[in-house]
């Protein structure tokens, strides 16, 4: 969340930041936080002056006690004086967790690189590799490619599970895997720890994550307990370190998040339809990084550099897109989109969201810096980003390698960890 201090000490330049994101409830959030938090710290004055009344009306009554003079209208003031301090401290109470309420639902201030725009069609393209390959009549429609090979199902998992779901087997259940090992390798040989999350967060941490009133409509809850189903394994790993003091010296802190996430929003229609694209249920490896706050710049691109090389050593032609305000999510303060060629659609698709949430989540999960177990002021800044979700790089490698003879040639990069395998062919028989 946006550091309280930020608001009272530069509330004309935090107005201007949040309107950039073209949304007036923003605005009034902000006028809410202001006014509670006024009423918060006029009443914790009044708290604190009563508090030094109380200590100087014992002093008063006991040096009179002590000379043997009368103090009624003394000890009558100090006898009301507790139910006016609760009264205040009651108060005191209410303003603030209006304030937190309210705070907790602002969005991030946005970086100064973030671009203005409306919505997805104005992001500015910032890089591109690789050449787009032209539109092929053969091309088949990676769903039906996946049951002419015999390696997927996806009318049973309707029928068993509903929409959004899917059976793979045999070789594209072991492709599936070697993404996911071949990401993981990179990662690790840049410093990354792996790390396999719990798949399941309680809501308070959550809270601390994201705005659950955000974002609940596409998470699963687990209704007889304080549970949900983790959307990304990014939500995990920023709730490590909650309510700690991370050591300065230790940073940057570098991890690789292996997980399935779930997710009840698909959207859909046309390729999204059928396929594993956009599903309920995916793998990915996550990046995810704390770093002190001047380093997080740095780290957003390092996490970008990482994202890009696992879609160039598979050979599939992308661009990088700079996220304009209007499709900015309430966490991010800068993301990158990388949206992978996809050419049967003839179009750009997105399979990475890399982004810089600066101090937002760490603040709101009570981490802090400090140095030598001394507890400091300087909050972390964390980033994350994907390296690969495997539903969505397999569908654009079903794409970009499938042949006219119906098999699918397997990206080099991956045959090492499939034996040596390089095409996939349709299996002959039924799964």
């Amino acid at each position: 969340m946006i550091d309280p201090e930020l608001i009272r000490t530069e509330p004309a330049a935090v107005e201007a930041n949040l309107g950039r994101r073209r949304r007036p409830e923003y605005l009034d959030l902000l006028r809410a936080v202001q006014r509670a938090d006024a009423e918060w710290r006029a009443l914790v004055r009044v708290a604190d002056d009563l508090r030094r009344r109380r200590n100087e009306l014992a002093r008063q009554i006991a040096e009179a006690r002590a000379t043997g003079g009368p103090a009624p209208a003394l000890a009558d003031e100090a006898k009301a004086l507790p139910e006016r301090l609760r009264e205040i401290e009651a108060g005191e109470a209410a303003a603030r967790t209006a304030r937190d309420a309210a705070l907790r639902r602002l969005p991030n201030l946005l970086d100064e690189s973030v671009p203005y725009g409306r919505d997805d069609s104005e992001n500015v393209v910032v890089a591109t590799w690789g050449t787009p390959g032209p539109a092929r009549p053969d091309l088949r429609a990676h769903a039906e490619l996946l049951e002419r090979l015999g390696m997927a199902d996806f009318d049973r998992a309707h029928r068993v599970s509903g929409a959004g779901f899917y059976y793979l087997f045999g070789d594209f259940v072991l492709l599936d895997l070697a993404l996911q090992r071949f990401a993981l390798d990179l990662l690790v040989e840049r410093g990354f720890t792996p790390v396999a999350p719990p798949y399941l967060l309680r809501r308070a941490p959550y809270e601390g994550v994201t705005d659950l009133a955000d974002f609940e409509n596409v998470m699963y809850r687990v209704a007889e307990e304080d549970l949900y189903l983790i959307a990304t394994s990014e939500h995990p790993l920023a709730a490590l370190y909650g309510g700690e003091i991370l050591e300065e010296e230790d940073l940057p802190i570098r991890l690789a998040g292996v997980s399935p996430c779930f997710r009840r929003e698909i959207g859909g229609h046309g390729v999204d339809q059928k396929g594993i694209f956009r599903t309920h249920q995916f793998q990915k490896v996550e990046q995810f990084a704390y770093v002190p706050p001047e380093a997080s710049p740095a780290m957003l691109e390092e996490l970008r550099a990482n994202a890009e090389e696992v879609f160039r050593r598979l050979g599939i032609p992308y661009r990088v897109v700079n996220v304009c305000t209007g499709d900015m999510g309430t966490v991010a303060a800068k993301k990158y989109d990388i949206e992978a060629w996809f050419p049967r659609q003839q179009a750009y698709r997105e399979v990475v969201s890399c982004s810089n949430c600066t101090d937002y989540q760490a603040r709101r999960l009570g981490i802090r810096l400090g140095k030598a177990g001394r507890p400091g002021k300087r909050v972390p800044h964390t980033l994350n980003s994907t390296a690969v979700a495997t539903s969505r790089g397999l569908a654009v490698i079903l794409e970009q390698y499938q042949e006219p003879d119906g098999t699918v040639t397997v990206p080099a990069v991956l045959r090492p960890y499939l034996g040596g395998k390089e095409r996939l062919r349709p299996t002959g028989r039924r799964p």
